[in-house]
């Protein structure tokens, strides 16, 4: 029974991609009616600039700027506040209303605090995504999450207004993951219009879940379940693509949450959650090497900042290191050139500064950057590490010095130094290449076990090639 389940879940996940390629060609039209819209639009601008001051006050106003845009990874919350047909009804429906604004509004700072845009509130229906208008890979996450935090919002609130003296507001949530098309209005106030599949599935959801619940169809449910407790609801049929697996969030798993309330988010679950988002910082420090990093970079390269990413998390996992130790490595390893876009000489420092700046954002605490910083300036030469997580990036930074490929490698340094007149000949290269790694050593087990036979060999090699 469990191999027929897994066979049509992957028959089910291989439907979903064909209709998720359906999905994109669909947009690809979209886009193409769009442009045309925007061909529309310039063309009233201009017929608009012919026209007098006196007939420019009668001509209709030009439209608002329009975008249309897709993106692969959208997460979409629907919340219906449940006892709104009580505000029509009620004979302080004034005030009842007043409250219920109250409650959207607070819903607003939730969505907000965990990077979600909200869409639309439709009289008691509020909807938010995750994943617009900035890319990213947490959304899934960042969504349950601020689900999670409305829904114990509104419970707090009850509690506070009436006590135990009845309830009138409730709260149900749907949740589903999948590709969108948005389209982005508006100059001074921006705002968001998103349609698709994606969105009537989410909104389904919600139609079918219960008060008090926070449904997640297993789209969402595959990208979150490391850090939440769920359990499986049911089954909901979606017309030409058979059954969606629903499940029930009931909260963080006790490992991942203060005292194990299934609420607060604790530290391990900060750490597991950073290890993910840091694929979201990678992919911002990368683009930005890419674009910016002087030509003559030969060695320190968006390559060579991968590869000590790479390195750090190998050798770490080798030295024991706990998870929170791999986080700070690697994001260490990510900043250490990346001052190059600023400053050859001092880019270490360079590259502290842009950490300090940036992964604040990500919620990095100060103790974190502060050692983070650390560990960049580690990596100047000559390596003086006084640490084990500096000794670790020190010999993930000069890795190559041990392996086989050390003598191309070490050409592109050579290249990238004479480029900027810092280096004579290659001859007079390969005697400075000889003293460094003589006087060189790696400082943790790990590289020396794996590196330092093969630098003996480099020695000879090079050696052989002064004249």
């Amino acid at each position: 029974m469990a191999k027929e389940s897994q066979e049509k879940l992957i028959q089910r996940i291989a439907k979903l991609a064909r209709q998720n390629q359906e999905l994109e060609e669909k947009i690809k039209k979209l886009q193409k009616e769009n442009e045309k819209l925007l061909k529309q639009n310039e063309d009233q601008r201009l017929l608009l600039e012919k026209i007098s001051p006196g007939d420019l006050k009668k001509a209709a106003p030009s439209l608002a700027e329009q975008r249309a845009l897709k993106f692969k990874m959208v997460t979409v919350l629907f919340a219906d506040v449940h006892g709104f047909s009580r505000v029509m009804t009620d004979s302080d429906s004034a005030e009842l209303m007043d409250e219920l604004d109250e409650i959207l509004y607070n819903f607003d700072h939730i969505a907000d605090k965990y990077k979600t845009k909200k869409i639309k509130t439709i009289g008691d229906t509020y909807m938010c995504a995750g994943g617009i208008p900035v890319k990213n890979i947490t959304n899934p996450i960042d969504v349950v999450m601020a689900a999670l935090e409305m829904q114990n919002f509104l419970r707090k609130h009850e509690r506070n207004r009436r006590g135990g003296n009845g309830q009138i507001w409730d709260l149900k949530i749907g949740i589903h993951t999948g590709p969108v098309a948005a389209n982005i209005s508006g100059r001074k106030k921006v705002t968001y219009d998103i349609k698709g599949d994606t969105v009537n599935t989410a909104s389904r959801v919600e139609g079918v879940s219960g008060q008090g619940k926070v449904l997640i169809s297993v789209m969402t449910y595959e990208l979150v379940k490391e850090f939440f407790q769920c359990e499986y609801y049911g089954k909901l049929p979606v017309k030409y693509k058979g059954d969606l697996d629903i499940y029930e969030v009931l909260g963080i798993k006790p490992q991942f949450s203060i005292n194990g309330d299934g609420i607060n988010p604790n530290k391990a679950f900060n750490i597991k959650f950073g290890l993910i988002q840091f694929t979201d910082i990678q992919e911002t420090i990368l683009d930005k090497l890419e674009k910016e990093l002087p030509d003559y970079l030969y060695y320190h390269n968006v390559k060579h900042t991968v590869d000590v990413v790479t390195e750090v998390e190998l050798i770490g996992w080798a030295e024991g290191c706990s998870d929170e130790e791999i986080l700070m490595l690697k994001t260490a390893a990510l900043f250490h050139d990346a001052g190059h876009t600023i400053d050859y000489d001092n880019h270490e420092y360079h590259g502290t500064q842009m950490a300090q700046k940036m992964l604040p954002e990500f919620n990095y605490s100060q103790r974190q950057i502060d050692i983070i910083c650390d560990i960049i300036m580690a990596t100047r030469l000559p390596p003086e590490p006084s640490s084990l997580l500096e000794e670790i990036i020190c010999d993930a930074d000069l890795d190559y010095l041990g392996r086989s490929d050390f003598i191309p490698v070490s050409n592109t340094l050579y290249d990238e130094l004479k480029a900027q007149d810092k280096i004579g000949s290659l001859n007079d290269w390969n005697k400075l290449q000889v003293k460094f790694i003589s006087n060189h050593q790696y400082f943790t087990g790990t590289a020396r076990s794996l590196r330092e036979v093969n630098k003996q060999k480099q020695i000879e090699r090079i050696e052989s090639l002064i004249t």
